[in-house]
Order: C-alpha cells, then sequence, then structure tokens
C-alpha cells in the first residue's frame, strides 16, 4: 500500500483556459454549457413545486407566422420560447437540440426573484429602502456601507466593481469563483460570497453614480439577497421555496451557491422555457402565487413598473432599471448574459420567456438584444 496521492486532474469544464474562462464559457463550447449548466458548477442546489400552474395547450399560429418570431426562432442562436396568456400556452418553439423539458441558464434575468423578495419585505414595513446597507450589514466593505438599499435596487452607485463583459478579467467573471462557476487560481483564490461583498471598495473614496443611466453591477443584487436572509431571519432556501411555489413550476429550479449555500440570486439559476414563463405569471398576478401565497404586493410591483428611474443604459430608447428589473413603464422583465430575456405584461396578462446562446466573444449583441425585446414586446401587447 502507498501513501501517493493518486494522478487527479483539475476539472475540465471549471478550468480557466484561454481568455481567462472556463470551458463551459468559450464561445465554441458556450451552447453546451449553457444548455447543461444545471449539472456544471461545483454547488447546486434544486426544487420543485407541489402543485403545478396547469396551463392548456391553445397555440395562436398568428405568433409563429410573423417576421420578427421567425427572425429570432430560426437563427444558430435560438434555444427556446414560450408565451403564456393567462393559463395558455399560446406559443412555443424549441432549437433542434433543446426542447420543453430541458432546462437553460437564465443568468441575470432571475434577478427578478430580489424584486419579490425585497417588495415582500418592503410591503411588511421590515425593511426601509431609504436606509443605508451599513444598518442592516454592518460589516460591508465602503463599496456599499454608505449606499441606500434603494440605490442598490437601482443599480445607482459606484464602486470598484467592474461588470465589462468586453474585460476577461472584470469582476464579474472573478465572482464566479465564489460559485464554483470556475476553479480558483493563485491570483483569484475561493471565498466565500459574504467575504467577497464585504470586501468591495469605494472607487475613489465614493459611491455616488455621476453618469445619467443604471450602473450595473451584479453584486448588488448579492448585497440584497444577504439584507433580506439578516432582515426577515428566514433562509435562503425558505424565500427559493416560496417563489418556486408560488410559480408553480412543472421541472426543477437549479441555482448554483457557494459553499456556504449562498446561493447566485444575480444569475445562478437554470430551469426549463415553460417555467420561466411560469415565473412571469407569477408578475401577471402581482405577486399571488398559484398556491395563494403572495409574496410582494400588487403596489409594490406597480410602483416598481410606473415609477421614475434611471434608463438601463445609453442607447436610444432603453427601457429603465427599476428596483433589479427591466421596464418601460407598462411592461416589467429582465435581461441575461449571453441572450435570456423575460417580459410580462401585467395588463394583458402575458409573460414571454427567450432563452439563447450567442457565440461572439462578449457574449453580448446589444442589437439582437433590442429586436428580441422589440418582438417580446409587441407579443405581449398584442395577443
Amino acid at each position: 500500500m502507498t501513501n501517493r496521492k493518486p494522478h487527479t486532474y483539475p476539472n475540465p469544464d471549471l478550468l480557466v483556459t484561454r481568455d481567462n474562462r472556463p470551458r463551459w464559457n468559450q464561445p465554441e463550447t458556450r451552447r453546451h454549457g449553457f444548455h447543461n449548466f444545471y449539472r456544471l458548477p461545483r454547488y447546486t442546489m434544486s426544487v420543485r413545486s407541489a402543485e403545478v400552474l396547469d396551463i392548456k395547450t391553445n397555440i395562436n399560429e398568428n405568433i409563429g407566422s410573423r417576421s420578427d418570431v421567425l427572425n429570432m426562432t430560426k437563427n444558430e442562436f435560438f434555444s427556446g420560447m414560450a408565451v403564456i396568456k393567462n393559463k395558455e400556452l399560446i406559443f412555443e418553439s424549441y432549437a433542434r437540440d433543446f426542447n420543453s423539458s430541458h432546462p437553460h441558464l437564465a443568468m441575470s434575468v432571475m434577478k427578478m426573484t430580489l424584486n419579490l423578495i425585497i417588495g415582500d419585505l418592503v410591503t411588511k414595513n421590515l425593511l426601509d429602502p431609504q436606509k443605508k446597507v451599513k444598518h442592516y450589514i454592518p460589516e460591508i466593505g465602503s463599496g456599499y456601507a454608505e449606499a441606500t438599499i434603494q440605490q442598490v435596487l437601482d443599480m445607482d452607485l459606484e464602486n470598484d466593481y467592474s461588470e465589462d463583459y468586453s474585460d476577461m478579467f472584470a469582476d464579474v467573471f472573478l465572482h464566479e469563483v465564489c460559485w464554483g462557476w470556475r476553479l480558483s487560481t493563485e491570483k483569484n483564490p475561493e471565498t466565500s460570497q459574504k467575504n467577497f461583498l464585504r470586501n468591495i471598495s469605494t472607487k475613489n473614496g465614493e459611491i455616488k453614480n455621476y453618469s445619467s443611466y443604471a450602473n450595473y453591477k451584479s453584486a448588488n443584487t448579492e448585497v440584497l439577497a444577504w439584507i433580506a436572509e439578516i432582515v426577515s431571519g428566514r433562509s435562503f432556501m425558505d424565500w427559493i421555496i416560496d417563489i418556486v411555489e408560488a410559480s408553480g413550476i412543472e421541472g426543477n429550479w437549479y441555482m448554483s451557491t457557494d459553499r456556504e449555500g449562498f446561493p447566485a440570486f444575480s444569475g445562478g439559476v437554470s430551469l426549463n422555457t415553460r417555467d420561466m414563463a411560469r415565473f412571469g405569471q407569477l408578475y401577471c398576478r402581482y405577486g399571488r402565487g398559484v398556491n395563494n401565497l403572495q409574496i410582494s404586493s400588487k403596489k409594490y410591483i406597480e410602483e416598481t413598473i410606473k415609477r421614475k428611474s434611471l434608463p438601463l443604459d445609453k442607447r436610444k430608447n432603453p427601457p429603465n432599471y427599476s428596483n433589479q428589473t427591466f421596464t418601460n413603464g407598462t411592461w416589467i422583465g429582465h435581461g441575461g448574459y449571453g441572450g435570456q430575456f423575460l417580459l410580462v405584461n401585467p395588463d394583458t396578462g402575458i409573460s414571454v420567456s427567450f432563452f439563447s446562446v450567442l457565440t461572439n466573444r462578449t457574449a453580448m449583441d446589444y442589437a439582437y438584444l433590442e429586436d428580441m425585446v422589440k418582438m417580446m414586446e409587441s407579443i405581449a401587447l398584442d395577443y
């Protein structure tokens, strides 16, 4: 018998290689990565709903024949799309290598979960959006200590956390080591999410956002989740179960976490296309679950949609960023890295989910995303 360590090798899916990326997010393997992400991270939890929202299939052929729908569903990036109106599935389409039951990485779309959670706490007067982060997390670092909760909700602050998708060494990518999305390196050692957030500092000694649009940072979402845990006295798992049960999803809600069990609320959920539309229906019902559990409130969701907030970015006529959601004053939703979007129009009762995988270097294409949102907005209004 020998005491020598057996030969091992680094997990090839998660090993950081070319362009400071793990294999699952290399352009040539990204499609496989997004389609299989539910089983790729080192730490993942899974939740299913006891009661499933029953949706009847009643396909509207007019949707599938639209030129914008054909353009978005017949290209090389497309994975899946579903449209639910109240309790009817009125359209769905899938790529040849995808199907209705297969989970897909939703990325930042699921920042919307924090809109519901924070809305619930504000509605119950357990959280004051005008108080500073340090009031709830005394040990937080200078990057968030002086920011109000509302600033964090609206992505309206500055600190040294960077989210430039063209910079492969941006903090948004280095953050991934916390959740086991990539293996640690000497320069980027693994740490807990809370420790990572504590160490975010101010930029030039202040947190004011001097731009005229939102300053998008995924770390903001995780800070809000931490605050929610403290204020509510509830575990992250309790919140996730409530959201899953209220949505009445049929498949699994896969969610990556750090090694302490802190979920990646900012982008770690994988679920199937119909189920993301089912989640969207929770907004059509203004937070009323299929099990009659109320998460957030009609007042908070309506205020999120109607209130004045900063434009998402400097493009012409972008949606506004309000309380961890995108909105144009009528619809509410969120986009996700790589080509994901959920758009909900509570007035018409329509939720539209869209999954795709962009394979360019940055996994972002704003013209493509604009076309996607225009299509979804029109469908949610016209049917």
